[in-house]
């Protein structure tokens, strides 16, 4: 075989280099998310890659389908020039090393049913062996009929009890341990079975990733950082509201349900919440042009030639309606109030994994104990039971919407629902009422309602109805309470039906609620002390007119 000259070598070695210098240096996608915005409905994911020195292009791999090319931002230190990147979108099952992220929890779970599978056949061989035994041992005429060996000696007592025992305890521990190994197999395939549904399901939709290759000029290592908005993913606001009746006292926990199935785990991130909503529309919707026109003369009577008018153009309304229509399934927050210039972010301190399975994950966000303003509310007409209100002023800073789950001196009582931006019932503006349950130490009593019904006027030609109802409260309660009572009273819609009302004691407000006719007692009542309540409307209406009622 011919060897090459020593005084090629050098120049080989120089030709090698020169090649290599001729194609731009391709780095590794070492990329990992390091931080992540939830929004409701979309999030915006930062990856961080580190550019190895003398790089000239680096490609990142398998990101979700879902990702916004427009919301691509690159951003690197001093020492990287970055140039154009192009993406690429492709079927997951095609692009190299972009499995499923549950491909890999399915393949772990499936190794430990075959390793479970093949111990549970090791116990069976040991078993047959043991049952072997078992017949070999059973005497000399056992043997003797088998013919396959010579006649053994007869087994002292001794030997028969000890034989027999290791054969009772072999067998005991092989059939306790193939019942354990039936239970972990069993419970293996109940945690394997969503997960290949859901595999199946993304399958189904031919699942895409999306790669992204920047271009660049790296004068040593350094770090690269790539952001993006996907959707789908969002958080919901939960509560926990504890009341504290002793020190009328309201202890309000926020928790935050984050679920995410983009196509990539985030694993051990820096997670942060907004109240911002970056899909929604950029450009809120103009008025309509309001026009008067004549209306044509009938179709029997020849009409004057006229133009066609053009088609109206499209307005700027209904082109936002309809691509509104999309986010009105999309979850909202019903903030009102501002934080941060124009949402409010709430920043987890410690690092999260949120898996792309859709599984809800709870946070915690802090607690906030509110002065609480304690009212015992009754409604007798309607149900003859008090139930105990708390009144809470907005806590600083934006609290959006969501259910509550409500506990009252440490026992859960029910589920509620807390919104600073929709006025509650009966409550001031910028504070939210919240029902803590049935009041058993209050006694409420309604009595029979009484009607008469008779003719006035000078003729008789008008109907006179009156109602009276009286209601009654007691307080059995060890301390004085502040008693609310409602009451609905007849409400005219029309200028014929005349309505006269009586009250005792003078109720705080006759349009509780701001709804006419929702008449509303509020007064302190003390300690084993009973309220009387009574009201009293007189209705007149002509005889010729059919009175509509409706309560």
């Amino acid at each position: 075989m011919p060897t090459t000259p020593a005084v090629t070598r050098p120049a080989l070695a120089s030709l090698a280099l020169f090649l290599l210098a001729s194609f731009p240096a391709q780095a590794q996608d070492t990329s990992r998310i390091a931080r992540v915005t939830v929004y409701p409905g979309s999030a915006t994911v930062e990856r961080v890659a580190k550019v190895a020195a003398g790089a000239r292009s680096l490609t990142l791999a398998c990101l979700p389908a879902s990702l916004d090319v427009q919301s691509l931002q690159i951003n690197a230190d001093a020492a990287v020039r970055v140039g154009e990147f192009n993406v690429l979108t492709e079927d997951r099952d095609v692009a190299a090393g972009c499995a499923s992220p549950l491909d890999g929890r399915i393949r772990e779970l499936e190794d430990q049913i075959a390793g479970v599978k093949a111990e549970a056949s090791a116990l069976q061989l040991v078993d047959g062996y043991l049952r072997s035994v078992a017949q070999t041992s059973a005497g000399p005429e056992a043997a003797a009929s088998a013919n396959t060996a010579p006649r053994a000696a007869t087994p002292t007592p001794a030997q028969i009890t000890a034989t027999a025992e290791v054969l009772r305890k072999s067998g005991q521990d092989s059939a306790a341990r193939a019942h354990q190994l039936q239970r972990k197999q069993e419970a293996l395939e109940l945690s394997l079975k969503p997960l290949v549904a859901e595999r199946d399901r993304v399958a189904s939709q031919r699942a895409r990733v999306v790669s992204v290759t920047i271009n660049l000029a790296t004068e040593r290592e350094a770090e690269l950082r790539l952001s993006y908005q996907v959707r789908g993913p969002g958080w919901q606001p939960s509560y926990r509201a504890t009341l504290d009746a002793n020190k009328s006292t309201v202890l309000i926990e926020r928790q935050a349900l984050v679920a995410q199935n983009s196509g990539e785990d985030w694993g051990n991130v820096q997670l942060t919440l907004s109240t911002g909503q970056p899909g929604r529309a950029t450009q809120g919707q103009l008025p309509r042009p309001w026009w008067l026109n004549v209306a044509p003369p009938p179709q029997g009577s020849p009409a004057p030639a006229m133009a066609m008018a053009p088609a109206p153009a499209p307005t700027v309304a209904s082109l936002s309606r309809s691509r509104n229509a999309a986010e009105e399934a999309m979850p909202t927050f019903d903030v009102t109030a501002l934080d941060k210039g124009f949402a409010t972010e709430f920043a987890v301190p410690q690092r999260i994994t949120v898996p792309s399975s859709g599984q809800r994950v709870t946070l915690a966000l802090g607690s906030h104990s509110a002065p609480a303003t304690l009212i015992t509310r009754t409604a007798p007409a309607v149900e003859e039971a008090a139930y105990l209100v708390a009144q809470i002023a907005q806590p600083p800073g934006v609290w959006p919407a969501g259910a509550a789950g409500l506990y009252r001196d440490g026992a859960f009582v029910g589920n509620g629902r807390i919104d600073f931006g929709t006025p509650s019932a009966g409550a001031p503006a910028g504070s939210t009422s919240l029902s803590f349950g049935r009041d058993e130490l209050v006694t409420v009593r309604a009595e029979p309602t009484q009607d008469l019904t008779g003719s006035s006027g000078f003729t008789g030609s008008r109907v006179e109805r009156k109602t009276r109802r009286a209601y009654s409260v007691e307080n059995r309660h060890k301390t004085a309470i502040t008693l609310q009572v409602l009451h609905a009273a007849p409400v005219s819609r029309n200028e014929k039906i005349e309505v006269e009302s009586r009250y005792q004691p003078q109720p705080a407000d006759t349009a509780w609620n701001r709804t006419p006719g929702t008449v509303a007692w509020q007064q302190p009542v003390a300690a084993g002390a009973t309220a009387q309540f009574s009201a009293e409307h007189t209705i007149r209406y002509p005889k010729d007119v059919e009175l509509i009622e409706r309560q």
